[in-house]
């Protein structure tokens, strides 16, 4: 991979890293912590809704996150893949 390649691909990396950790710290914290008083006006299922957020709704938002993750390094990986030279044990063919 060329370094124009590698400095973007890592740009790329960079950016859903930082977009990902932006929601888990919203979800967390703003609404978990900072927004749980005005959440807990809102009832899901007889729960308030800041005490599920807090409790369950952070840990599910996280592993949904990692599988968005996968995703999107999936589709980035495939990016830079197709623009990466291929090399001698590239190829497939084996002896």
């Amino acid at each position: 991979m060329s370094d124009k390649n590698a400095q973007s691909y890592w740009k790329g990396n960079l950016r859903i890293v930082f977009s990902l950790l932006l929601v888990w710290f919203f979800i967390s914290f703003v609404c978990g912590i900072l927004l749980v008083d005005v959440l807990d006006t809102i009832r899901i299922g007889g729960f308030k809704l800041g005490f599920w957020i807090a409790q369950q709704g952070s840990i599910l938002v996280f592993v949904i996150l990692v599988f968005v993750y996968i995703k999107l390094m999936d589709d980035l990986d495939a990016k830079y893949e197709d623009s990466k030279p291929m090399e001698d044990g590239d190829a497939g063919d084996s002896e």
